[in-house]
């Protein structure tokens, strides 16, 4: 690590310092539990976003089509399994989110493989042309997602086991929120390690660095980056699964109105940073919660004030991908 990274990593817990004296411990311990938990969750949605630009140098604006899809998806197969989400026992409402997580993820991930087939591969390296065809494949697929599901919201129930909130210190921490947290910090460390301490993932960053060279090593970069696009993808239906129960509603609306708050997350972190993004959606999470809490009226500006003041500091985000 760079000396100049410790300074960003301090900004979480310097914030949840922060934020103790202006609120009651009980109020701050569940304003903090619910901030990180849905820092977890945007963390789960934008880690596919800041994937496909950072290896791939793809600005995908249609990333919240698919986080839509997912949620969607996921809304579906969860009004299959009645029983299962009804029943009292943690192993079935864990056996129903995988199920509807998993369902959402594979969708998202073959459509993310068609996806890179008939658009993206035609605008590699152009992204002015990304942003254009990318924005208007986002519109397509709400007025798609309203053909499907129809206009109406649709409504999920919580798991039985994981709705209700347990007490500490006298603050409230629900069960759900835990295993969206426990979820989301899984996701960062298996990106880090695939990335880091993988073979696949040392042959796709340096077909970034170098493609005609690990070209002529063998390798079919097109073919990794291929699934690097899909991998991306399924990671944003499998967020875009445990926000729908996580919000309890899903609408076509959904995928656009979280295209900017991921997108907040991945410019807060620095463009195509795993761990950047983690930071930045953890920032996000709890700048949201708190705000809300204590100035309702600033809640809509309090994510574009922390994006502003992050980059005055660190004008290229809080741990930016660095190329050679």
């Amino acid at each position: 690590m760079r000396a100049g990274d410790t300074a960003p990593i301090l900004a979480v817990p310097l914030l949840l310092l922060a934020a103790l004296p202006a609120m009651g411990f009980a109020d701050w311990l569940t304003l903090s539990a619910s901030g990180l938990a849905m820092g977890m969750l945007l963390f789960l949605m934008a880690s596919g976003l800041t994937l496909i630009f950072g290896l791939m140098d793809v600005l995908n604006f249609t990333h919240g089509a698919f986080v839509g899809f997912g949620a969607f998806i996921a809304a579906s197969v969860w009004a299959r399994l009645p029983g299962l989400v009804a029943a009292p026992g943690l192993a079935a409402n864990l056996l129903a989110l995988a199920a509807a997580g998993g369902a959402a993820a594979l969708v998202c991930g073959g459509l993310g493989l068609a996806f890179e087939r008939v658009v993206i591969r035609r605008v590699y390296g152009a992204h002015l042309r990304q942003i254009l065809i990318t924005v208007g494949a986002m519109i397509v697929a709400e007025q798609m997602s309203v053909v499907i599901w129809g206009p109406d919201a649709l409504t999920l129930a919580k798991p039985a086991s994981l709705a209700s909130s347990f007490i500490v210190a006298g603050g409230a921490v629900e069960k759900f929120r835990l295993v969206a947290a426990a979820l989301g910090l899984a996701a960062f460390a298996a990106l880090r390690l695939v990335l880091a301490r993988t073979r696949i993932g040392l042959v796709v960053r340096a077909g970034v660095e170098d493609r005609e060279m690990v070209e002529a090593l063998g390798y079919r970069v097109r073919r990794l980056f291929v699934f690097v696009f899909a991998v991306g993808t399924a990671l944003a239906g499998l967020g875009g699964a445990m926000w729908a129960v996580y919000a309890g509603t899903v609408t076509a609306g959904l995928g656009g109105e979280l295209t900017v708050l991921l997108f907040t997350v991945v410019v807060i972190g620095g463009l195509g940073s795993v761990s950047g993004s983690f930071l930045g959606a953890l920032l996000v999470g709890l700048i949201t919660n708190y705000v809300g809490f204590l100035a309702p009226k600033l809640a809509l500006l309090a994510n574009v004030a922390l994006m502003a003041g992050v980059l005055l500091w660190r004008p290229r985000g809080l741990l930016p991908l660095v190329r050679t």
